[in-house]
């Protein structure tokens, strides 16, 4: 496989992110902080509940992504962190409001010719769900509306464009399994430059959570360029386990993926993900 010594210069940084964010919240939990109630008191309903994006849970995922193949020679990577927390309100006793935030810090090398180098944010994207109380057999969903702000640092990490558009989350729990789609769309509408954003995602997803708090799952994050008629097709696999530093619950997950399909220059082959989600108690 290419770039293997690369891969892990670049993977380990991420982890020791992570493991640094751990260790104040390990110090605070025991502490001041007592753990959140699950909707099924144990572990292995708290584990399928991370499963849900609608889950009446705060939680901090910490996502690391490592991919290769970039670019007109096929020696470009990226390593993007992905800091995603997720708050939920409740509007009454019928509705709440979940809002889920992706911050990604990228660092990439050789995506464009000549362009060497690039570290530092990419473009925020927030969604907010208004879900209705979940039905007795566990149907769930939410909708609302995807924006996503020109936040990155150099305009090789972003668009530089203003964008939204409409989310739509559904989803079901039955027994140990999940499963579902999410998908959105946005469209630019401000900023600088020439670019345009015009862009479907769609996530189906499905996973399986054993009785002692291991979770399997499979999905796949699917993109669709309208302007440049292009999909770009990831299908990722993950295993998760959830344990506690402290009392602080944390589902810790390890996945490989692989490219099925992909821009011109785009990733090509396997593709790595870690990730810890932390989940926070509520004031």
């Amino acid at each position: 496989m290419k770039h293997t010594t690369q891969l892990t210069k670049q993977i380990l940084p991420a982890l020791l992110f992570t493991m640094a964010l751990a260790c104040p919240l390990h110090t605070q939990a025991e502490e001041t902080l007592s753990p959140p109630p699950s909707a099924g008191g144990d572990s292995a309903d708290l584990a399928q509940d991370l499963t849900n994006p609608l889950a009446d849970l705060i939680t901090l995922p910490i996502q690391a992504n490592y991919d290769e193949g970039f670019g007109p020679l096929g020696d470009g990577w990226k390593l993007q962190t992905n800091i995603q927390p997720v708050i939920p309100f409740e509007l009454n006793e019928h509705w709440n409001l979940i809002a889920r935030t992706i911050i990604p810090v990228i660092h990439q090398e050789g995506l464009f010719p000549g362009s060497g180098s690039q570290f530092g944010l990419g473009d925020t994207n927030l969604s907010l769900f208004f879900s209705p109380t979940p039905s007795e057999n566990g149907f769930m969903w939410g909708a609302g509306p995807v924006m996503l702000f020109p936040t990155a640092t150099d305009s090789l990490l972003g668009a530089n464009k203003w964008s939204a558009g409409p989310s739509l989350v559904m989803l079901r729990m039955q027994g140990p399994w999940t499963y579902g789609v999410l998908s959105n769309h946005v469209w630019s509408f401000a900023g600088s430059g020439d670019r345009s954003i015009n862009n479907t995602f769609v996530q189906p997803f499905v996973s399986y959570t054993t009785e002692d708090a291991w979770t399997f799952s499979l999905q796949s994050e699917m993109n669709y360029d309208w302007n440049a008629a292009q999909w770009a097709i990831p299908v990722n696999a993950a295993v998760s386990k959830l344990v506690k530093i402290g009392k602080l619950p944390v589902s810790l997950q390890a996945g490989v993926g692989y490219w099925a399909e992909s821009a011109a220059n785009g990733p090509d082959g396997f593709r790595f993900r870690l990730q810890a989600n932390f989940v926070l108690p509520k004031s």
